[in-house]
């Protein structure tokens, strides 16, 4: 299985810059598994394809300000740091660019703090050690929103503070929004409740590797970095008594999910998890998924390919490009069931 076979052309001006104004007012492609039906739709039609006794499985996860500017300490050298987890009270994991500027004891002055590099690992990553412990929330000082690299524009606070962060966002810990539920408002969730509809929150904390191209020429060879996902007692009971079918708002709920079900069930969890879902994968639990669109050569398009089946995903993009939708992570979304 090539990963070339799943590569696509987007035009560049399909790549969102900016979230929609209003976040359920984005375009909403829908597709019917069973009768390969499409429709067109707005986001907040979204309600009326849910029914009483499904189950809507959201990721709580919130995005930190895990983006960092520095300066190397000898050369004064501009340095790139994203923050990826904490390790230690003083210590946490980064991402580096260029990676090559900097050495183990090298000295990055950070605002009006300072970090030593003190391991580098592969593909730029690095152990920093702070002079002091940071909490999730005193990065607000130093650190902003990490927008993904295809965004290109200046990171506008005001904005990106509130709409790359999902409404119900709860637990520090991801470097990247949960896409699929940017689009959910207070309404919208007010609406599902109100017609029976249970929901149910896993955190899965989204790290880099989510969003990383596939290089391996083969998509079988290709290793998911590992991510660390919660499963309470009470959201794996509502899961595991509904009545309905079982809808996964995003990627990361879909590989949280399927990592962690047995015979249609799951129990409560905490660790990590690398579940690779590509085409030929069976799935064991989730009944219908809500995604945005996916850049090309990635496990998410991989796994919305095995979701639909065949070469199906080609299809829908072509149609969602045809139909000028706004792709990537503040772009539109896609409904299947």
């Amino acid at each position: 299985m090539k990963t070339s076979d799943f590569d696509y052309e987007l035009p560049v001006e399909l790549i969102a810059q900016y979230p929609t104004r209003a976040r359920d007012k984005c375009k909403l492609l829908v597709y019917h598994k069973t009768s390969h039906e499409i429709e067109h739709r707005i986001f907040s039609d979204i309600v009326s394809y849910f029914k009483k006794g499904d189950v809507l499985v959201f990721n709580d996860t919130r995005v930190f300000p895990a983006r960092l500017y520095g300066l190397k300490k000898e050369t004064h050298a501009k340095l790139q740091i994203l923050l990826l987890k904490k390790v230690s009270p003083f210590v946490w994991e980064a991402l580096i660019k260029p990676a090559k500027r900097v050495k183990e004891n090298t000295l990055i002055h950070i605002k009006k703090e300072q970090a030593r590099v003190v391991q580098k690992k592969d593909e730029g990553l690095c152990l920093l050690e702070f002079q002091r412990e940071f909490k999730y929330k005193d990065l607000e000082r130093i650190g902003d929103i990490p927008l993904p690299p295809y965004i290109k524009r200046d990171i506008s606070q005001a904005i990106d503070k509130k709409f790359y962060q999902t409404i119900y966002a709860r637990q520090f810990g991801a470097v990247a929004a949960p896409t699929a539920g940017l689009h959910f408002t207070r309404g919208l969730m007010s609406q599902i409740k109100r017609k029976g509809i249970k929901i149910a929150y896993v955190t899965l904390h989204v790290s880099w590797g989510s969003f990383a191209p596939i290089r391996a020429e083969d998509v079988r060879d290709h290793k998911l970095h590992r991510e660390y996902i919660i499963l309470s007692e009470d959201n794996a009971r509502i899961i595991n008594e509904r009545t309905g079918r079982l809808i996964s708002i995003g990627t990361t709920v879909t590989r949280a999910l399927e990592s962690m079900a047995r015979q249609g069930r799951v129990s409560p969890f905490e660790g990590e998890v690398d579940l690779y879902i590509y085409p030929s994968y069976q799935f064991q639990i989730i009944d219908g998924l809500l995604t945005n669109f996916h850049l090309p050569k990635t496990s998410l398009l991989l796994m919305v390919s095995a979701f639909l089946g065949g070469s199906v995903w080609r299809k829908l993009y072509q149609e969602a490009m045809e139909r000028k939708y706004r792709f990537y992570s503040y772009g539109d979304a896609m409904l299947i069931i």
